[in-house]
């Protein structure tokens, strides 16, 4: 009985490390593509709803996340979450306590309702923290009509976080509270950012 425990054991680590190794992989040779180099990064896989925070060939963190009901794209007005090499432009919510909502990046005192369940709410709450992404790749998320700057395109809180895990959002990348605050904490302004 202990050895066949032992045996699953050894499986699950070899599959969880077979998996980080395709996911850094990924990483990697898109970077390499791109005559890119970085210690650091954030990578969403759109596929899987998760986000990476990835430290020297290592992920560090995990999340779960949304990313647009509407698909990938970087069309202005899309309402669709734009993929490839994105980095931090800028950060906000330092002060913002958590399940604070922001209209315009700005706390104005108003604590979002959370829903745990599949409740959509009435309005499209942005809480507790926002990254807010700068497209590198022209022609594909940043140049007229394309963005991801000028589309408002975020890493942030949301009050639906029991729609997470599924894509649900309007572009951005939403996060549960807690762990938007967590990454916040992690990453600097121009830390890369690579979504596909």
């Amino acid at each position: 009985m202990l050895r066949t425990i032992n045996l699953i054991l050894i499986s699950l680590i070899s599959l969880n490390t077979t998996a980080q190794n395709s996911i850094i992989e990924r990483v990697n040779n898109y970077l390499d593509r791109k005559n890119t180099f970085t210690d650091e990064i954030i990578y969403v896989s759109i596929k899987k709803q998760k986000l990476y925070y990835i430290e020297h060939d290592s992920i560090i963190k995990e999340y779960i996340i949304s990313s647009s009901a509407f698909g990938i794209g970087s069309a202005s007005g899309s309402n669709k979450t734009p993929i490839g090499l994105h980095s931090i432009k800028e950060k906000y919510g330092e002060k913002t306590p958590i399940n604070g909502k922001m209209t315009g990046r700005v706390f104005h005192g108003h604590i979002a309702t959370i829903y745990t369940d599949q409740t959509k709410s009435k309005t499209d709450d942005v809480t507790s923290r926002i990254l807010w992404l700068e497209g590198l790749e022209k022609g594909k998320n940043t140049g007229e009509g394309i963005d991801s700057f000028k589309r408002y395109i975020y890493i942030h809180g949301t009050s639906e976080e029991g729609r997470l895990g599924k894509p649900a959002s309007h572009g951005c990348i939403r996060m549960k509270n807690k762990e938007v605050i967590d990454l916040y904490k992690l990453v600097e302004v121009g830390t890369l950012v690579l979504i596909l």
